[in-house]
């Protein structure tokens, strides 16, 4: 349920009976609004309630606003300068695929962009000074906008999302959605740059991504949470297959369709930015890291030289430790993080 602040901003009252206080709009000083600080041991950690595990462990989370942007409007969404704003989290490789794709469309001054807090407990996504305030509606915790768009939202409170401020709704919350609609909707007022969706290799490029999401971008997530030995050791040989078919196919391309950058690299290259840093040694994937891979390795660096790639990327957001067990039960190889030289 909602209810509307002195503010006049409609914000998040939490669902029902949930025992957790959120958002009670921004302050009547004028001040930023900021939520307190993430605190697990008063709402919890992030996950339960909100994200399902299937019966062999991960399970990608609903997403379930599938709005589209498109030139025309005839999605019922029209491309219009300063009307969209994108909510992005500096960790989630998801959401950085949005931030890269609006800079090299040149698309900074037509669809705003801010980012959440790096911590989350149980209320999920917040706005703190770290990372600044929500500049749109002034909310707290992410929680509002989902709240603002269906009441008593129940579902993952994800990032990338993209806020439409004529209607005050979110319009996607669909990673893969945003990007192609950046991709494609904005040319009227995007800067000379790479065709990111070329139309003779739109087929090639949707059939390239689907392989990318299935055996790297949410393979990694696979490993990390097979609930079953066997689980693990094929999700983990899908990674590696997968990067190993991916370095071959560097060999003698710059890019993975040739010489220019194309959405499906920007699909990739989050996953390998944090790869030695989280997905390796949290899951346990293949020892040797992304510098097994020579080749994957100097087309991630070609990569990071990019303006639009470096910008968006924040290495001291990607640590993490692996677990110092498991309830599972299931063995996982031992990788360590690993700082790379990324110049």
């Amino acid at each position: 349920m909602t209810r509307t602040a002195d503010s006049g901003i409609p914000v998040s009252t939490g669902p029902a009976d949930s025992g957790i206080p959120v958002s009670t709009g921004p302050a009547d000083s004028g001040a930023p609004a900021f939520a307190s600080p993430a605190d697990i041991g008063t709402y919890g950690p992030y996950g339960p309630g909100r994200v399902a595990e299937g019966a062999e462990g991960w399970q990608r989370p609903r997403y379930p606003f599938r709005g589209r942007i498109t030139a025309d409007g005839s999605s019922g969404y029209r491309a219009e300068p300063g009307r969209y704003h994108l909510w992005a989290a500096w960790s989630c490789g998801w959401a950085q695929r949005a931030a890269i794709v609006r800079k090299l469309k040149g698309l900074e001054e037509v669809v705003t962009l801010s980012y959440v807090d790096d911590e989350r407990d149980g209320r999920g996504w917040a706005f703190r000074k770290r990372r600044g305030p929500d500049p749109v509606r002034g909310f707290r915790l992410l929680l509002d906008a989902y709240e603002a768009t269906e009441p008593g939202y129940p579902g993952h409170i994800s990032t990338p999302v993209l806020w439409d401020r004529r209607t005050g709704r979110i319009v996607s919350n669909h990673s893969g959605d945003i990007t192609t609609d950046l991709c494609t909707a904005f040319d009227a007022w995007a800067a000379p740059g790479p065709d990111l969706r070329p139309e003779p290799l739109r087929s090639e490029i949707d059939e390239l991504n689907e392989y990318l999401y299935e055996n790297v971008n949410d393979g990694v997530y696979r490993v990390d949470g097979a609930g079953t030995q066997a689980g693990y050791e094929s999700s983990r040989q899908r990674v590696c297959q997968a990067l190993e078919a991916l370095d071959a196919r560097l060999a003698d391309r710059r890019y993975l369709l040739g010489d220019a950058v194309v959405e499906s690299d920007v699909r990739l290259w989050p996953t390998l930015a944090r790869f030695d840093l989280a997905y390796n040694p949290v899951g346990g994937i293949c020892r040797g890291g992304l510098r097994a891979f020579p080749h994957l390795w100097a087309y991630a660096r070609d990569l990071y030289r990019l303006p639009a790639f470096r910008d968006s990327t924040d290495f001291g957001a990607y640590r993490m430790s692996p677990p110092p067990e498991r309830a599972d039960g299931v063995r996982h190889i031992d990788v360590d993080p690993a700082d790379l030289d990324w110049r």
